[in-house]
């Protein structure tokens, strides 16, 4: 083999390299914190609609629950704020999204007593709530938290996110779960202690890049997905204040072929059952953890028997949060 051979083998296996080759650390620094969370949508979102004058004029007029306001008159908005202040009399044309196709609709608008337009839409444009922090990747500062979607109530469908935060948040007490019906989480923000900023919603968590200091916090190995088994393992969870706090579960089925319901479990703590009843909105994200490791965060609670929930794959959501740099 000659040398101008050698040198044609050589950038051959050089381009043929895989391109998605996930970076994320194989330690990280352990969540645990209970989280506040803002995400402003994407574009103002239609949720609802409201009679004027007895007509539903807003439906009338071609809105559908889910569609996305783009402009109004021909000008780029927001925000509702925005969307109001392009609103100066009773004729507007809205430029919506629904279905990936764009759409003009003419509303025209009522005036109520107090000369104020009334437009029969109901509409969104930011959530605010509450969640667990999972990890943040020490080498990247790339967060992940949650462990799945935020979702828009009315429409059931994951919000597109234009940006957001995660910020400090403080538990005050927890509405307790009970069967068919799961408990929550009830906390304080402060929503000017910003941790971090949300750059992704994804089907395994939210994720973005962590900007306080990372001293003094505890690093943990990753587990993966072929070393989870059934049997005791950890979450890692906030129900009182800001004290996160180590609880027993017992991991009884564990499937890999699912998106995001990789582990079921079931509490086996006494204190956590005593004052959650089961879990609770809010615990998502919380970190599981088996022989020293992560291998997985909360996600679901089995609304049927809340005293088992499922978790998401850790390796799932690191593959995920990996994106978040590009």
């Amino acid at each position: 083999m000659n040398f101008k051979w050698k040198l044609h083998l050589l950038l051959f296996f050089v381009f043929i390299l895989p391109i998605n080759v996930f970076a994320y650390s194989n330690k990280l620094i352990l969540g645990g914190e209970n989280i506040g969370i803002h995400v402003d949508a994407s574009h103002i979102l239609v949720v609802g609609f409201y009679d004027v004058d007895g007509k539903n004029i807003a439906e009338d007029a071609g809105f559908a629950v889910g569609d996305q306001i783009l402009k109004v008159n021909n000008k780029d908005v927001w925000s509702i704020e925005e969307m109001m202040s392009e609103i100066d009399n009773e004729n507007a044309t809205f430029s919506i999204l629904r279905n990936g196709k764009r759409k003009d609709i003419e509303l025209t608008l009522i005036k109520d007593k107090e000369g104020g337009l009334k437009s029969g839409l109901y509409v969104k444009d930011n959530i605010i709530g509450i969640g667990t922090l999972t990890y943040i990747d020490p080498e990247t500062k790339i967060f992940g938290a949650l462990g799945h979607e935020i979702m828009e109530q009315t429409t059931k469908k994951k919000l597109e996110i234009r940006k957001g935060e995660i910020f400090s948040s403080v538990v005050t007490d927890i509405t307790k779960s009970d069967i068919g019906n799961v408990g929550e989480k009830n906390a304080t923000f402060d929503i000017e202690d910003v941790y971090g900023n949300i750059t992704s919603n994804e089907s395994s968590g939210i994720f973005g890049i962590y900007n306080k200091p990372l001293k003094d916090k505890k690093i943990i190995e990753v587990g993966k997905k072929n070393e989870i088994k059934k049997g005791k393992a950890q979450i890692m969870t906030v129900i009182d204040k800001n004290n996160i706090e180590t609880f027993q579960i017992n991991i009884i089925k564990i499937d890999d072929k699912a998106e995001v319901k990789n582990v079921l479990f079931e509490l086996e703590d006494e204190k956590l059952k005593k004052k959650t009843n089961g879990i609770v909105s809010g615990m998502s994200g919380s970190p599981i953890l088996q022989d020293g490791k992560i291998v997985a965060a909360v996600t679901h609670a089995v609304i049927q028997d809340p005293m088992r929930g499922y978790g998401i794959f850790i390796e799932t959501m690191l593959k995920e949060g990996d994106k978040s740099k590009e």
